[in-house]
């Protein structure tokens, strides 16, 4: 009688133990999940920076490993040369471009103070133009003729143009220091590169296994392809186009190998350029060098095509279309750091999915290797 009137209540003081520790890990879990949002927050200015920073120095490894070894083994020297270099590509040109915009502005500043400032008279060409020709024509030289009250009449209009246009120009100028942040930044990720790869190896592994070191590879190799087979090749399309263009003595060459760059590695190709410019070739030049520029400008906006899937692809078990997929998709939805991201996601999701459908287990099993 005794043992029977104990049993219950053992079981009652075991299931109020098992009540006790349920409550206590979800206070637990709450407390770490509150600890988690809370460095969440506090780090998500920083997050982008960080990103660019980690993408940057995935991409700019093989570099920095080169040259500390021709350098005597000194990481140091090796990414602060990698820093300075990547800085002066960036800062060299978008100084240049500041200059001549403040240059412009001061000269447009002084004329309407002095009122020398005037427009053009329209091409009698324009009126040729079908539908809108003489319209376009009138209102041209309507504002030229009378610029002054032109700006008081539209200036509610003007106004609002030019705070979107200074809103853009600062977010561009943000934008800038944040990726100037990311370089230095990826500097230091280059020199403690071991360190912190150990780090990362260890968290994968604590998360999922020899499998999670597997998928922390495939986003650093996939990383690094993808920047060499598009960064790489865009800025090797870009150099081709400059070098032509440099040649044929086109106008606006700087502006418009700046569009090659930003259309190749949005993916569009630099056929957007080079197809107008052939045109304008062909009307404007003799026949021998119009077909000599149009010779030239084929090969180049076709070599994405050759290069691109031997080097982006190199090294990887996923296939080509997933990172091609990746590359467009990320790049559409998140700009150029979706450029990066999109593939190392799709990546990462395409091992998982090909691990849950088709384990080894089933596709090395007894079954697999009789059915062989």
């Amino acid at each position: 009688m005794e043992q029977t009137a104990d049993t219950p209540a053992r079981k009652t003081d075991a299931g109020q133990i098992s009540i006790e520790a349920r409550v206590s890990d979800l206070v637990r879990l709450g407390i770490i999940g509150l600890f988690a949002y809370w460095t969440m927050v506090l780090i998500a200015p920083f997050a982008l920076i960080v990103i660019w920073s980690a993408i940057l120095a995935v991409a700019l490894f093989p570099m920095f490993q080169a040259l500390s070894r021709l350098i005597g083994n000194r990481p140091v020297i090796a990414a602060s040369i990698i820093v300075v270099g990547c800085l002066v590509l960036i800062i060299a040109p978008l100084a240049l471009v500041a200059v001549n915009f403040a240059d412009a502005v001061q000269a447009l500043t002084g004329k309407l103070r002095t009122g020398n400032f005037t427009l053009p008279t329209a091409p009698a060409a324009i009126k040729e133009w079908p539908v809108v020709g003489e319209r376009v024509h009138d209102i041209w030289n309507q504002i030229a003729g009378d610029l002054a009250s032109t700006i008081i009449k539209f200036q509610a209009p003007i106004r609002e143009v030019m705070g979107v246009v200074v809103a853009k120009l600062a977010s561009i100028g943000g934008g800038v220091l944040s990726f100037v942040a990311s370089i230095m930044l990826s500097g230091l990720f280059l020199t403690w590169s071991a360190p912190l790869a150990a780090v990362i190896q260890v968290l994968a592994s604590r998360i999922a296994g020899e499998k999670g070191v597997g998928f922390a590879r495939l986003a650093g190799t996939t990383v690094w392809n993808v920047s060499r087979g598009v960064i790489g090749v865009a800025f090797l399309q870009t150099l081709l186009c400059g070098l032509c263009f440099a040649f044929f003595d086109i106008p606006a060459r700087g502006a418009l190998t700046f569009a090659v760059f930003m259309l190749c590695v949005m993916q569009l190709g630099p056929g957007l350029v080079l197809l107008p410019v052939a045109i304008w070739a062909w009307f404007s030049w003799p026949f021998a060098t119009a077909f000599i520029f149009t010779c030239l400008a084929v090969p180049i906006t076709v070599v994405d095509n050759i290069l691109k899937p031997i080097l982006m692809a190199r090294g990887l078990s996923t296939p080509m279309p997933v990172i091609l997929i990746g590359v467009i998709g990320g790049t559409l939805s998140h700009g150029l750091l979706g450029l990066f991201l999109g593939p190392v996601v799709l990546s990462v999701f395409y091992e998982l999915l090909r691990a849950w459908a088709w384990p080894p287990a089933i596709s090395n099993g007894p079954e697999a290797e009789h059915i062989g």
